[in-house]
């Protein structure tokens, strides 16, 4: 009986939550680095004559800093190193572009549980463009996708490890909607639209 008393005792200390973890508090930095893999809707746009764009997923390290306005607030810049994408006309890649994805959201994080931190955020995506190069269907000509703005949603958790360090994962929809230009003139829309899902290491300042 003993025995089964000490076992039952181990059992509850090994599966109970850490409590004696700090909430974030107002002040705090949060940095993570990680991978993010972004996914276009299917169906990403049309162009003068009814052909249908479509870009393809994009996987790539991407970096976030949130400052903890309060314990539940926080605002958070995501970061990440060029996404490059190929650009397919009716099945035929004709072009290949890199994008530069830049967010700024506002988040609330539900505090209410020590080490697992869900959290939801709204903000604003600015998506650049660049270095855009077509294939031999269309070498000789000069395709542009216009940067775009948009809004971007956010649904995230922190799994604390300890009072400094965790691991995140999160999910967000963009908003992605640029004019494609051929030797300067606008032949369609690119809807990119894509959700973005990450996993990143952070940790507490």
């Amino acid at each position: 009986m003993k025995k089964i008393t000490k076992l039952s005792i181990i059992s509850v200390m090994v599966l109970a939550p850490n409590t004696s973890l700090l909430a974030y508090e107002a002040g705090d930095w949060l940095v993570q680095g990680g991978v993010a893999a972004v996914v276009p809707q299917s169906d990403n746009g049309t162009i003068t004559g009814g052909g249908k764009l479509d870009a393809d997923n994009s996987f790539r390290p991407h970096a976030t800093v949130a400052y903890m306005v309060t314990p539940e607030i926080g605002v958070e810049l995501l970061v990440a190193a060029p996404f490059k994408h190929d650009i397919s006309l009716d099945g035929d890649k004709i072009a290949e572009t890199k994008q530069l994805p830049p967010t700024l959201s506002v988040q609330y994080h539900f505090t209410q549980h020590p080490q697992f931190q869900p959290y939801v955020g709204l903000g604003v995506n600015f998506t650049n463009f660049f270095d855009t190069k077509t294939t031999e269907a269309i070498a000789s000509e000069h395709l542009a996708i216009e940067n775009s703005v948009g809004v971007a949603g956010q649904v995230g958790l922190n799994y604390r490890i300890d009072d400094n360090w965790h691991v995140n994962t999160d999910v967000r929809y963009i908003s992605i909607e640029s004019d494609v230009k051929l030797n300067g003139d606008k032949i369609g829309k690119a809807k990119i639209n894509p959700w973005v899902f990450g996993i990143a290491l952070g940790y507490r300042f």
